[in-house]
């Protein structure tokens, strides 16, 4: 029996596509839909929409249906787990491709994750700052989403096809408060520590992202983390909504730094480079420095204001992104 944390996805099911107007389309592409005249009312309401396909399956007759999530629906950041209600099926020939041919197959995409309890003071950052990035424009790869405390759909998220994930946290690391660092965790350090259900810590969130995988490639994650001020763990009689003076200024921050990265990830992509040289980045800055507790890899500083730590000014996406 399956334990129900478990993903019963084969990677052969995972890899999955179908043949869509000469386009191939698998998980992770955006399609529009235009479901057929017979098709029952629900399916009619959403023509039009536009929606990312989670999954092609094949049903014991051998018949082709691509399930979808609406792509403005905050269901789909439930993981594919806990979608039932917001996965919509459709066969092929009721979808229409919604990225641009130039793209290629199978466009990149990256995940942007604020992580972090809002009733426990600066353990907020990470919501706070989802909840500045969807006042801005970003590219339509790019997806925002607040994962709060919940781990394990962040885990199963991890899995869906994502060229990269940049998370967002509060993260003690021995600097003055509302210092910003960007951080790259090696993926291959992490045990198989088991997330709570209603707990995040990102090194349980990746040991789980990786069991889920069954060998399929993970996302390259970047850490973008604040020191916090106010450090809480949950055992005080009161909770503490908001953010500290030097942490609220972060998130103003850490918006540009993070849309940034995301640049950066995608443009480095379209030109074939998945990751960057870890290992040089690590060298050039020293494996443990300014990473935040219980998190190892390489690392960059920036302090509010967008000097680095060592007082010389960093600019945004440069000197911060580990290269």
């Amino acid at each position: 029996m399956n334990a129900p944390w478990e993903d019963t996805t084969s990677p052969a099911d995972a890899a999955r596509t179908v043949l869509v107007d000469g386009v191939v389309v698998g998980r992770g592409s955006r399609v529009r839909l235009r479901p057929l005249r017979h098709g029952d009312i629900m399916d009619l309401a959403l023509a039009g929409r536009t929606a990312e396909v989670v999954a092609v399956e094949e049903d014991f007759e051998g018949a082709v249906h691509v399930a979808v999530v609406l792509q403005d629906d905050p269901g789909r950041d439930f993981g594919s787990a806990a979608q039932i209600g917001h996965r919509f099926f459709f066969a092929p020939e009721e979808l229409e491709p919604a990225s641009d041919p130039d793209e290629g197959e199978r466009p990149s995409r990256v995940l942007v994750a604020g992580i972090g309890n809002m009733f426990l003071a600066d353990d907020g950052f990470g919501p706070e700052v989802a909840a500045a990035l969807r006042q801005v424009t970003l590219p339509a790869e790019v997806h925002v989403a607040d994962f709060g405390i919940r781990g394990m759909d962040l885990a199963y998220r991890l899995t869906e096809g994502y060229t990269a994930a940049v998370l967002v946290d509060a993260a003690p690391h021995g600097q003055p408060p509302g210092t910003l660092s960007v951080i790259e965790p090696p993926l291959d350090d992490f045990g198989d520590a088991m997330p709570e259900a209603h707990a995040m810590d990102p090194v349980k969130v990746l040991a789980l992202a990786r069991r889920l995988s069954g060998g399929a490639p993970l996302p390259r994650v970047l850490v973008v983390g604040c020191e916090p001020l106010v450090r809480m763990t949950g055992e005080e009689p009161d909770v503490s909504v908001g953010l500290s003076e030097p942490v609220r200024r972060a998130v103003t921050e850490a918006v540009p730094l993070v849309t940034s990265l995301v640049a950066d990830l995608l443009a480095r992509s379209a030109m074939g480079e998945a990751r960057s040289a870890v290992g040089e980045a690590r060298s050039a800055m020293g494996e443990e420095h300014g990473t935040p507790d219980g998190v190892r890899g390489a690392s960059a500083r920036v302090g509010v204001g967008g000097e680095e730590a060592g007082g010389e000014a960093a600019g945004v996406g440069e000197e911060v992104s580990p290269r």
